[in-house]
């Protein structure tokens, strides 16, 4: 597999133990090198996301406050019973369909 998408396999190994992120340009070079179909790549993003253990976030544009309620957000989640925590999915999925 490190030999199809162009990577050292030290670099493969450590995303394959969860030791680093999958790159996010990985995901075209593998669903380009095992001919996935569009099911495929679904899962295959799914399966990236579910497994990042870290994430990058680029707040520019945001505003000071926008920034601190990310933030406690982030940090609060895990603290939040099931009831909060399917309101916030709710809002953020009605959200992302209607964009």
């Amino acid at each position: 597999m490190a030999d199809k998408i162009g990577v050292a396999s030290s670099y493969l190994s450590a995303v394959e133990n969860g030791k680093r992120n999958v790159p996010q340009e990985w995901i075209g070079k593998i669903a380009t090198s095992y001919s996935l179909s569009a099911s495929g790549l679904a899962e295959l993003n799914q399966a990236v996301q579910e497994s990042q253990n870290t994430l990058k976030v680029d707040f520019e544009g945001f505003s000071g406050e926008d920034k601190i309620v990310f933030m406690t957000m982030i940090r609060e989640f895990k603290g939040l019973d099931e009831k909060d925590r399917a309101k916030i999915k709710e809002i953020l999925l009605k959200n992302e369909e209607s964009m």
